[in-house]
């Protein structure tokens, strides 16, 4: 028996404290100041602050910190996720799904920027979350519209990517429409990514950046996945008046982009918390996709080959990854990527001894529930059906919250404030 089976309290302190040095490692106060302008650049100009995403009023807070000269503007985020900012007014909306104070931002965001001169700056404050925070349907789409097309897509199974190139299609300030709206301003997009391969386009749909997709692909993935569509939604991706900004538009030759938080960031700082403890940490990858349930499966068989063979790596040791699984919902379960891939490594990996692991997503918020993920131990399937839990009907039903929850091992963290996507660490003693 190893000192993490003798003292299994101990195995969960040291993947928390992983979890919260990857959160930390990506929070806006350390993130923003090295990025932002050089005051003098301004000149006469005035510098307006605009943005949309979970830690975009972290992110305007710490602009508000940093800057020495005038500014002004407008950020949207979370419900709950607010932070007092005293020049730049902070906007709630809803997230995963849009409401109408989505719309009200959006449309507050293009007037802000509106009639902007050559000698104005924006500094435009993204991270994930934005595509919902940020909504405003195309002409002749209502809300509700984009609202039905959402959920589907949500529930459908589709990645984050093909989800965002929908969103592009039926957004008038998604794909590159804000970065336009701001010409002849100078733009400047400060980043925090949350998207597997950290591609701007795919953080918040890229309001500030150059499209490459057509509305054809975005038919075309609505197609893959079987989603009806309002025959509005349907008609406009048809006709191809849903396109995007695309690249070598000349209203975004003064617009850049840096990227200023990213997941192999905050795994590497995952990474340092555990060898500081003298345990050796691997990083898997920090752009993992599929269904939650199939990554589950593998990194349990990784893991199991770690524990039985020493291969690849020699335990003790820490197997570090990242990105964003998807989950096909066809329960009646709560859903949340992190819980369902956590439960299917947990029914692989059939209570191996020395195995202990955590998932969760660095925004605080696992789907639509507020606990950010959970905590697997090699008992954990044990206790379940000591108290009546089927942990593979919970699987099937999507119920992982339900099942993490029944045993008093789900993390929550609150508002983090920031988002860098999901976190998974196994700890194998």
């Amino acid at each position: 028996m190893n000192s993490f089976d003798k003292n299994p309290a101990a195995a969960q302190a040291l993947l928390r404290r992983m979890f919260d040095a990857a959160i930390a490692s990506a929070q806006p106060a350390l993130c923003i100041p090295p990025h932002l302008p050089d005051p003098q650049s301004i000149g006469n100009g005035r510098l307006i602050v605009i943005g949309a995403g979970k830690a975009s009023a972290a992110m305007a807070r710490a602009v508000e910190d940093n800057w020495p000269g005038e500014l002004s503007g407008l950020v949207v985020t979370r419900y709950g996720y607010a932070v007092a900012c005293d020049r730049i007014e902070i906007i709630e909306a809803s997230h995963p799904v849009p409401d109408a104070a989505s719309l009200n931002a959006a449309q507050r965001m293009l007037a802000l920027v509106e009639g902007l001169s050559a000698d104005d700056r924006v500094l435009c404050l993204i991270s994930g979350g934005g595509s919902s925070l940020l909504s405003l349907p195309l002409e002749g789409l209502t809300l509700e519209y984009k609202q039905q097309v959402n959920r589907e897509l949500l529930k459908s199974g589709a990645s984050i990517s093909e989800m965002n190139t929908v969103r592009r299609h039926l957004s008038g300030i998604k794909g590159g429409r804000l970065a336009a709206a701001c010409h002849p301003a100078k733009l400047l997009t400060l980043l925090i990514s949350d998207v597997p391969g950290d591609d701007p386009i795919n953080i918040a749909s890229g309001p500030t950046v150059a499209d490459p997709t057509s509305c054809a692909d975005a038919m075309d993935i609505m197609r893959r996945y079987a989603i009806e569509l309002p025959a509005p939604v349907r008609a406009l991706l048809e006709s191809g008046d849903g396109e995007s900004v695309k690249p070598g538009d000349a209203r975004l030759a003064g617009s850049s982009c840096s990227i200023i938080a990213t997941p192999q960031m905050a795994l590497e700082a995952a990474a340092a918390i555990a060898r500081a403890a003298g345990i050796e940490a691997h990083i898997l990858g920090d752009a993992l996709e599929g269904e939650a349930r199939d990554v589950g499966r593998v990194l349990a068989g990784i893991a199991l080959q770690v524990a039985g063979r020493g291969q690849p790596f020699s335990p003790p040791c820490v197997l570090l990854s990242g990105g964003e699984t998807t989950v096909t919902v066809r329960g009646t379960g709560r859903g949340g990527r992190n819980v369902e891939c956590l439960l299917a490594m947990g029914i692989a990996l059939a209570g191996q001894p020395g195995i202990h692991a955590l998932a969760g997503d660095t925004d605080g918020v696992d789907g639509q529930e507020e606990i950010a993920g959970a905590l697997l131990a090699p008992d954990s399937l044990a206790r379940a059906r000591a108290i009546g839990l089927s942990p593979l009907d919970m699987l099937a039903n999507n119920d992982g919250h339900g099942f993490f929850g029944a045993l008093g091992d789900a993390v929550i963290t609150g508002p983090t404030l920031t988002n860098v996507n999901d976190f998974r660490a196994i700890l194998i003693a």
